[in-house]
Protein backbone atom coordinates (compact mmCIF):
# COMPACT_ATOMS: atom_id res chain seq x y z
CA UNK A 1 0.00 0.00 0.00
CA UNK A 2 2.90 2.71 0.87
CA UNK A 3 4.14 1.42 -2.32
CA UNK A 4 0.86 2.21 -4.35
CA UNK A 5 0.48 5.18 -2.21
CA UNK A 6 4.17 6.95 -3.24
CA UNK A 7 3.62 5.71 -6.94
CA UNK A 8 -0.13 7.98 -6.80
CA UNK A 9 1.53 10.82 -5.04
CA UNK A 10 4.19 10.82 -7.57
CA UNK A 11 1.74 10.86 -10.54
CA UNK A 12 -0.37 13.77 -8.87
CA UNK A 13 2.83 15.64 -8.70
CA UNK A 14 4.09 15.12 -12.23
CA UNK A 15 0.43 15.98 -13.38
CA UNK A 16 0.04 18.89 -11.19
CA UNK A 17 3.65 20.10 -12.62
CA UNK A 18 2.66 19.58 -16.04
CA UNK A 19 -0.70 21.84 -15.82
CA UNK A 20 1.28 24.02 -13.73
CA UNK A 21 4.20 24.74 -16.61
CA UNK A 22 0.97 24.37 -19.24
CA UNK A 23 -0.40 27.55 -17.51
CA UNK A 24 2.89 29.32 -16.98
CA UNK A 25 3.37 29.08 -20.84
CA UNK A 26 0.01 30.03 -21.82
CA UNK A 27 0.68 32.80 -19.66
CA UNK A 28 3.85 33.61 -21.09
CA UNK A 29 2.75 33.16 -24.90
CA UNK A 30 -0.10 35.52 -24.27
CA UNK A 31 2.12 38.24 -22.46
CA UNK A 32 4.13 38.03 -25.53
CA UNK A 33 1.63 38.14 -28.21
CA UNK A 34 -0.61 40.71 -26.32
CA UNK A 35 -3.05 43.68 -27.12
CA UNK A 36 -1.06 46.74 -28.79
CA UNK A 37 -2.78 49.77 -28.25
CA UNK A 38 -4.39 51.80 -30.56
CA UNK A 39 -2.39 54.57 -30.56
CA UNK A 40 0.78 52.83 -30.65
CA UNK A 41 -0.64 51.28 -33.88
CA UNK A 42 -1.82 54.65 -35.29
CA UNK A 43 1.29 56.12 -35.29
CA UNK A 44 2.82 53.48 -36.68
CA UNK A 45 0.33 52.52 -39.55
CA UNK A 46 -1.59 55.88 -39.70
CA UNK A 47 -1.07 58.68 -42.51
CA UNK A 48 -2.16 62.23 -43.15
CA UNK A 49 -5.13 60.49 -44.85
CA UNK A 50 -6.25 58.90 -42.22
CA UNK A 51 -9.16 59.50 -40.59
CA UNK A 52 -11.88 58.27 -38.06
CA UNK A 53 -15.63 58.33 -38.43
CA UNK A 54 -18.07 57.73 -35.28
CA UNK A 55 -20.72 55.32 -36.36
CA UNK A 56 -23.47 53.82 -34.11
CA UNK A 57 -20.90 52.54 -31.51
CA UNK A 58 -18.51 52.30 -34.05
CA UNK A 59 -14.75 53.75 -34.77
CA UNK A 60 -14.23 53.29 -38.37
CA UNK A 61 -10.71 54.17 -40.04
CA UNK A 62 -10.95 55.56 -43.88
CA UNK A 63 -9.22 57.56 -46.34
CA UNK A 64 -10.45 59.73 -48.52
CA UNK A 65 -7.70 60.89 -51.32
CA UNK A 66 -7.72 62.66 -55.23
CA UNK A 67 -10.32 64.29 -57.25
CA UNK A 68 -12.77 62.93 -59.53
CA UNK A 69 -15.73 59.90 -60.17
CA UNK A 70 -15.28 58.07 -56.93
CA UNK A 71 -14.11 54.53 -56.37
CA UNK A 72 -14.27 52.75 -52.97
CA UNK A 73 -11.98 49.69 -51.99
CA UNK A 74 -13.15 46.81 -49.62
CA UNK A 75 -10.39 44.67 -48.34
CA UNK A 76 -10.52 41.05 -47.55
CA UNK A 77 -10.79 39.07 -44.47
CA UNK A 78 -7.83 39.65 -42.18
CA UNK A 79 -6.67 42.50 -43.99
CA UNK A 80 -7.03 45.90 -44.30
CA UNK A 81 -6.97 49.20 -46.52
CA UNK A 82 -2.95 49.59 -46.63
CA UNK A 83 -3.05 46.45 -48.88
CA UNK A 84 -4.93 48.66 -51.52
CA UNK A 85 -1.55 51.48 -51.42
CA UNK A 86 -0.78 50.49 -55.17
CA UNK A 87 -4.07 51.32 -56.45
CA UNK A 88 -4.55 54.30 -54.61
CA UNK A 89 -1.16 55.32 -56.84
CA UNK A 90 -2.22 54.26 -59.53
CA UNK A 91 -5.96 55.64 -59.68
CA UNK A 92 -6.10 58.70 -57.70
CA UNK A 93 -4.75 61.50 -59.89
CA UNK A 94 -8.23 60.67 -61.96
CA UNK A 95 -10.46 59.44 -59.26
CA UNK A 96 -11.41 60.03 -55.46
CA UNK A 97 -10.83 56.97 -53.81
CA UNK A 98 -12.76 56.23 -50.86
CA UNK A 99 -11.27 53.05 -48.57
CA UNK A 100 -12.28 52.16 -45.19
CA UNK A 101 -11.34 49.12 -42.18
CA UNK A 102 -14.50 47.09 -41.87
CA UNK A 103 -14.91 46.74 -38.20
CA UNK A 104 -12.43 43.78 -36.21
CA UNK A 105 -10.07 44.92 -38.97
CA UNK A 106 -7.19 47.28 -39.52
CA UNK A 107 -7.23 50.58 -37.46
CA UNK A 108 -11.17 50.50 -37.09
CA UNK A 109 -11.31 47.73 -34.34
CA UNK A 110 -14.12 46.39 -32.60
CA UNK A 111 -17.94 47.59 -32.59
CA UNK A 112 -19.29 48.60 -29.88
CA UNK A 113 -22.67 46.76 -30.52
CA UNK A 114 -21.03 43.29 -31.18
CA UNK A 115 -22.43 43.15 -34.34
CA UNK A 116 -20.36 41.65 -37.24
CA UNK A 117 -22.80 40.45 -39.55
CA UNK A 118 -23.09 41.66 -43.26
CA UNK A 119 -26.24 43.19 -42.76
CA UNK A 120 -24.47 45.71 -40.06
CA UNK A 121 -20.88 45.56 -42.41
CA UNK A 122 -22.93 46.83 -45.02
CA UNK A 123 -25.40 49.35 -42.86
CA UNK A 124 -21.87 51.01 -41.92
CA UNK A 125 -20.67 51.41 -45.31
CA UNK A 126 -23.85 52.77 -46.13
CA UNK A 127 -23.53 55.78 -43.25
CA UNK A 128 -20.00 56.15 -43.77
CA UNK A 129 -20.81 56.88 -47.58
CA UNK A 130 -23.16 58.73 -47.03
CA UNK A 131 -21.58 61.17 -44.36
CA UNK A 132 -18.37 61.50 -46.99
CA UNK A 133 -21.31 62.72 -49.54
CA UNK A 134 -20.48 60.05 -52.08
CA UNK A 135 -24.02 59.55 -54.20
CA UNK A 136 -22.77 57.62 -56.53
CA UNK A 137 -19.13 55.45 -56.95
CA UNK A 138 -17.57 52.41 -58.82
CA UNK A 139 -17.10 49.80 -55.69
CA UNK A 140 -14.33 46.97 -55.88
CA UNK A 141 -14.12 44.40 -53.49
CA UNK A 142 -11.88 41.77 -52.55
CA UNK A 143 -12.52 38.28 -51.05
CA UNK A 144 -14.82 39.10 -48.34
CA UNK A 145 -14.91 42.49 -50.10
CA UNK A 146 -16.47 41.38 -52.83
CA UNK A 147 -19.33 39.82 -50.64
CA UNK A 148 -19.23 42.81 -49.32
CA UNK A 149 -19.71 44.71 -52.08
CA UNK A 150 -22.51 42.36 -54.01
CA UNK A 151 -24.61 43.03 -50.88
CA UNK A 152 -24.22 46.74 -51.05
CA UNK A 153 -24.62 47.00 -54.72
CA UNK A 154 -27.58 44.99 -55.03
CA UNK A 155 -29.19 47.28 -51.89
CA UNK A 156 -28.19 50.50 -53.65
CA UNK A 157 -28.40 49.85 -57.33
CA UNK A 158 -28.88 53.74 -57.94
CA UNK A 159 -25.51 54.71 -56.21
CA UNK A 160 -23.13 52.18 -57.87
CA UNK A 161 -21.80 52.82 -61.55
CA UNK A 162 -19.87 49.70 -61.32
CA UNK A 163 -18.70 46.71 -59.29
CA UNK A 164 -15.55 45.29 -59.46
CA UNK A 165 -14.87 41.82 -57.39
CA UNK A 166 -11.60 39.89 -57.24
CA UNK A 167 -12.24 36.43 -56.13
CA UNK A 168 -15.28 36.92 -53.72
CA UNK A 169 -15.40 33.93 -51.53
CA UNK A 170 -18.75 33.48 -51.42
CA UNK A 171 -19.55 30.67 -53.59
CA UNK A 172 -16.87 28.36 -52.24
CA UNK A 173 -18.99 25.32 -51.71
CA UNK A 174 -18.01 25.24 -47.49
CA UNK A 175 -19.67 28.97 -47.45
CA UNK A 176 -22.70 29.19 -50.48
CA UNK A 177 -25.80 28.13 -49.16
CA UNK A 178 -24.90 28.49 -45.50
CA UNK A 179 -27.82 29.22 -43.58
CA UNK A 180 -26.33 29.14 -40.05
CA UNK A 181 -22.83 30.83 -38.91
CA UNK A 182 -20.15 28.08 -38.88
CA UNK A 183 -19.05 26.48 -35.26
CA UNK A 184 -15.79 27.79 -34.26
CA UNK A 185 -13.41 24.96 -32.06
CA UNK A 186 -12.17 25.97 -28.74
CA UNK A 187 -8.97 25.07 -29.91
CA UNK A 188 -9.18 27.90 -32.88
CA UNK A 189 -10.60 30.65 -30.11
CA UNK A 190 -7.05 30.45 -28.62
CA UNK A 191 -5.83 33.03 -30.92
CA UNK A 192 -7.68 35.69 -28.86
CA UNK A 193 -4.78 35.33 -26.63
CA UNK A 194 -1.99 33.32 -28.36
CA UNK A 195 -1.18 34.37 -32.04
CA UNK A 196 2.15 34.26 -33.33
CA UNK A 197 3.85 35.49 -35.74
CA UNK A 198 3.57 32.06 -38.00
CA UNK A 199 0.12 32.22 -38.21
CA UNK A 200 -0.08 35.50 -40.71
CA UNK A 201 2.44 34.47 -42.40
CA UNK A 202 1.33 31.01 -42.93
CA UNK A 203 -1.91 32.22 -44.09
CA UNK A 204 -0.45 34.70 -46.09
CA UNK A 205 1.74 32.30 -47.68
CA UNK A 206 -1.15 29.94 -48.79
CA UNK A 207 -3.02 33.04 -50.61
CA UNK A 208 -0.10 33.81 -52.52
CA UNK A 209 0.43 31.45 -56.02
CA UNK A 210 4.24 32.16 -55.05
CA UNK A 211 5.47 32.08 -51.18
CA UNK A 212 8.46 33.98 -51.83
CA UNK A 213 6.59 36.92 -52.90
CA UNK A 214 5.20 37.54 -49.03
CA UNK A 215 7.56 40.05 -47.81
CA UNK A 216 8.08 40.45 -43.88
CA UNK A 217 6.75 43.70 -43.81
CA UNK A 218 3.74 42.61 -45.12
CA UNK A 219 3.90 39.55 -42.40
CA UNK A 220 4.71 42.23 -39.77
CA UNK A 221 1.70 44.72 -40.42
CA UNK A 222 -0.61 41.80 -40.39
CA UNK A 223 0.61 40.35 -36.92
CA UNK A 224 0.42 43.79 -35.96
CA UNK A 225 -3.14 44.92 -36.98
CA UNK A 226 -4.54 41.75 -35.57
CA UNK A 227 -3.23 42.65 -32.07
CA UNK A 228 -4.80 45.89 -31.86
CA UNK A 229 -6.90 46.24 -28.88
CA UNK A 230 -10.18 44.32 -28.80
CA UNK A 231 -9.64 42.85 -32.74
CA UNK A 232 -8.94 39.48 -31.81
CA UNK A 233 -12.29 38.79 -29.93
CA UNK A 234 -14.02 41.06 -32.23
CA UNK A 235 -12.84 39.00 -35.68
CA UNK A 236 -13.89 35.38 -33.36
CA UNK A 237 -16.94 37.49 -33.68
CA UNK A 238 -17.02 38.00 -37.12
CA UNK A 239 -16.54 34.22 -37.81
CA UNK A 240 -19.01 33.17 -35.74
CA UNK A 241 -21.68 35.19 -37.41
CA UNK A 242 -20.65 34.98 -40.54
CA UNK A 243 -23.50 34.14 -43.72
CA UNK A 244 -23.06 34.76 -46.94
CA UNK A 245 -26.89 35.41 -47.13
CA UNK A 246 -28.58 33.82 -50.55
CA UNK A 247 -25.63 34.75 -52.96
CA UNK A 248 -26.70 33.61 -55.91
CA UNK A 249 -29.54 35.25 -56.12
CA UNK A 250 -28.09 38.63 -55.03
CA UNK A 251 -25.37 38.25 -57.71
CA UNK A 252 -28.45 38.05 -60.43
CA UNK A 253 -29.65 41.29 -59.12
CA UNK A 254 -26.66 43.24 -59.97
CA UNK A 255 -27.63 46.12 -62.84
CA UNK A 256 -24.00 47.57 -62.79
CA UNK A 257 -21.11 47.14 -65.13
CA UNK A 258 -18.85 44.48 -64.00
CA UNK A 259 -14.87 43.21 -63.65
CA UNK A 260 -13.93 40.19 -62.71
CA UNK A 261 -10.50 40.11 -61.55
CA UNK A 262 -9.21 36.61 -60.44
CA UNK A 263 -5.85 34.92 -59.81
CA UNK A 264 -5.32 31.60 -62.07
CA UNK A 265 -3.36 29.59 -59.06
CA UNK A 266 -6.11 30.83 -56.88
CA UNK A 267 -5.58 27.43 -53.66
CA UNK A 268 -8.66 29.06 -51.98
CA UNK A 269 -11.20 30.24 -54.41
CA UNK A 270 -10.62 27.92 -57.30
CA UNK A 271 -10.63 30.23 -60.59
CA UNK A 272 -13.43 27.76 -62.31
CA UNK A 273 -16.06 29.78 -60.09
CA UNK A 274 -14.84 33.26 -62.12
CA UNK A 275 -16.53 31.52 -65.12
CA UNK A 276 -19.85 30.84 -62.89
CA UNK A 277 -19.57 34.25 -61.45
CA UNK A 278 -20.06 35.23 -65.09
CA UNK A 279 -22.84 33.09 -65.70
CA UNK A 280 -24.90 34.20 -62.80
CA UNK A 281 -24.76 37.96 -63.31
CA UNK A 282 -27.60 37.91 -65.46
CA UNK A 283 -28.71 41.77 -65.15
CA UNK A 284 -25.58 43.08 -65.64
CA UNK A 285 -25.05 45.03 -68.87
CA UNK A 286 -21.83 43.88 -69.39
CA UNK A 287 -19.10 41.36 -67.99
CA UNK A 288 -15.99 41.55 -68.18
CA UNK A 289 -13.49 38.75 -67.02
CA UNK A 290 -9.36 39.29 -66.33
CA UNK A 291 -7.44 35.93 -65.28
CA UNK A 292 -3.99 36.38 -63.85
CA UNK A 293 -1.56 33.14 -64.39
CA UNK A 294 0.66 33.24 -61.48
CA UNK A 295 -1.11 34.85 -58.97
CA UNK A 296 -2.61 33.16 -56.20
CA UNK A 297 -5.81 34.43 -54.00
CA UNK A 298 -4.58 37.86 -52.99
CA UNK A 299 -3.92 39.21 -56.27
CA UNK A 300 -3.85 42.66 -54.95
CA UNK A 301 -0.87 42.50 -52.86
CA UNK A 302 0.66 39.59 -55.14
CA UNK A 303 0.15 41.90 -58.30
CA UNK A 304 -0.95 45.09 -57.43
CA UNK A 305 0.34 46.69 -60.43
CA UNK A 306 -1.40 44.48 -62.82
CA UNK A 307 -4.42 44.26 -61.08
CA UNK A 308 -4.44 48.29 -60.80
CA UNK A 309 -3.85 49.19 -64.52
CA UNK A 310 -6.62 46.71 -65.56
CA UNK A 311 -8.56 48.04 -63.00
CA UNK A 312 -7.90 51.62 -63.88
CA UNK A 313 -8.67 50.91 -67.95
CA UNK A 314 -12.03 49.46 -66.80
CA UNK A 315 -13.21 52.27 -64.46
CA UNK A 316 -12.28 54.40 -67.43
CA UNK A 317 -15.25 53.26 -70.10
CA UNK A 318 -17.49 52.55 -66.57
CA UNK A 319 -20.66 55.44 -67.10
CA UNK A 320 -20.35 57.29 -63.66
CA UNK A 321 -22.99 60.08 -64.63
CA UNK A 322 -25.16 57.27 -65.84
CA UNK A 323 -28.58 56.02 -63.17
CA UNK A 324 -29.45 52.79 -62.64
CA UNK A 325 -32.42 53.37 -65.73
CA UNK A 326 -29.81 53.96 -68.00
CA UNK A 327 -27.95 51.03 -67.46
CA UNK A 328 -31.14 49.10 -68.17
CA UNK A 329 -32.28 50.74 -71.29
CA UNK A 330 -28.60 50.13 -72.48
CA UNK A 331 -29.12 46.23 -71.58
CA UNK A 332 -32.43 46.18 -73.06
CA UNK A 333 -31.80 47.63 -76.34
Amino acid sequence: MRILRGIFLALAWTAGGLIALTLIGFGVAAWIWRDIPAETLEARYGTPSSQFAEIDGARIHYRDEGQGPAVVLIHANFASLIGWDPWVDALKDRYRVVRFDMTSHGLSGADATGDYSLPRTVDLMERLLDRLGVERCAIVGTSLGGTVAIHYTVRNPHKVAGLGLISPGSLEPGVRGREAPPSISPVAALVRWITPRALPEFMLKGGFSDPERVSPELVDRWHDLWRLEGQRPAHLERLRQYISGNIEELIGQVSAPVLIQWGEDNPQVRVELAAELARLLTSAPSVETIIYPGVGHMAIQEAPRETAVDARAWLDRVPFARGADSLREQRES
